[in-house]
């Protein structure tokens, strides 16, 4: 028997279109002797629509077809059978049946989807998940609390400072002041809680830091600044599974060209001249050129930052090294979702993307069944045993 897959993608976010080619990538890599795919796609409003046009990266070039071709669905618990079900909300009489779904794969990138929110709502209707969990997206989704978290762990990340934009527009002086005391130029500011590069700018005075705060502001309600590496290689590793077994994938070194690497150098350029293939279109060393003891450290560390947050599923971690600073290494940030789901960086150990695809629906079906052992709810008679806002109730809580 076949497993039913919701892919759920898209999302009130501004890395939206980012999700759908990621999405759609994956959903044609996926095994079809295997399973049952049904796409959910969100809107930018947060409307649910699901359809065979949303295997079709065109349908998306003009959102009129979505409508006129798609249903309109909603995403809603089962029957305590530890399944989801897609409901259609149009018909009447005619309306199609609802399917049961039996693991949601959601690939959605930034706030309000890969920062806990979508995750916390397969939690709540209670079914399988492919991916990091609740708490494991919103630690990486929080640039700040990550570095936190990860300086906690012991493991080498940049000093930075981070301001929320209330205190900043009535403290700017002395947020700039403390920017420039504690970090320096060059810096770089970015949106504490968005991926893809989105607002992000590298600054070597102060008007080019208020520039780059506001535009980071508009983004984002806090704002994290640190120290810019001048003699900078950027690498990249995925890590693939969970706390109790990971390994790490091949390395990779972007093409930066002696600048930091921007939502358009990422997503726009490579679109236009590749077919929309995001992130796996990058000009990249694959693997990266490096000596092996260094490759290894790397590695290492990706699978430390891995366990230090929980996380499962696959992630892609980047790095920054110093090259004048004897190759020292910095784990920049984690992507819980990676855009293209880092597929590129398996291939080269040998695991294709159907191959990639299958083992992280696996590892949330393992997920399922450890949870199935805890306890979320007690066998309690309180509500019949006491009164609460009734008359002459002398019931208390707490």
């Amino acid at each position: 028997m076949k497993t039913n897959v919701a892919v759920v993608f898209g999302g009130r976010s501004v890395e939206h279109e980012i999700a759908i080619i990621s999405a759609v990538q994956a959903m044609a890599s996926m095994d079809r002797e295997k399973y049952d795919i049904y796409p959910v796609y969100m809107n930018k409003n947060g409307v649910f629509y699901s359809g065979e046009a949303l295997f079709d990266i065109d349908t998306f070039r003009h959102a009129e077809k979505i409508t006129a071709l798609c249903d309109r669905v909603a995403l809603v618990a089962g029957d305590g059978d530890g399944r989801a079900k897609i409901e259609y909300l149009k018909g009447g009489l005619f309306r199609k049946k609802a399917v049961s779904i039996d693991v949601c794969f959601p690939i959605v990138h930034g706030t309000n989807c890969e920062d806990g929110s979508v995750q916390g709502f397969f939690e709540t209707i209670g079914v399988p998940y492919v991916g990091c969990d609740v708490m494991s997206s919103a630690i990486g989704m929080d640039k700040a609390l990550f570095k936190n978290v990860l300086h906690d762990c012991g493991l080498p990340v940049l000093p930075a400072v981070v301001f929320g934009a209330r205190y900043f527009s009535a403290e700017r002086d002395k947020a700039l002041e403390k920017i420039k005391e504690k970090i320096g130029f060059p810096a770089i500011v970015k949106p504490a809680n968005l991926g893809s590069s989105v607002g992000i700018s590298k600054v070597g005075d102060e008007n080019e830091l208020i520039a780059a705060l506001n535009l980071a502001f508009s983004f984002s309600d806090r704002v994290l600044v640190e120290h810019a590496i001048d003699s900078l290689r950027e690498i990249n590793c995925s890590v693939l599974g969970d706390r109790n077994d990971c390994e790490a994938s091949a390395l990779e070194e972007p093409v930066m060209h002696d600048k930091i690497l921007s939502y358009d150098d990422k997503y726009r350029t490579n679109a236009k001249s590749s077919g929309s293939k995001g992130m796996a279109s990058l000009s990249r060393k694959l693997p990266a050129d490096l000596p092996e003891e260094k490759a290894e450290e790397i590695k290492k560390i990706a699978v430390e930052t891995f366990r230090c947050i929980g996380a499962a599923g696959v992630v892609r971690i980047d790095f920054l090294m110093d090259t004048a600073d004897n190759d020292k290494v910095y784990v920049n940030e984690i992507n819980t979702i990676p855009g293209s789901l880092a597929f590129y960086l398996w291939e080269v150990a040998g695991v294709k993307y159907p191959e990639l695809i299958d083992r992280m629906i696996a590892l949330a079906f393992k997920r399922q069944r450890e949870r199935e052992n805890l306890m979320f709810t007690l066998d309690t008679n309180i509500l019949n045993e006491s009164s609460f806002g009734a008359k002459g109730s002398k019931g208390k809580l707490g």
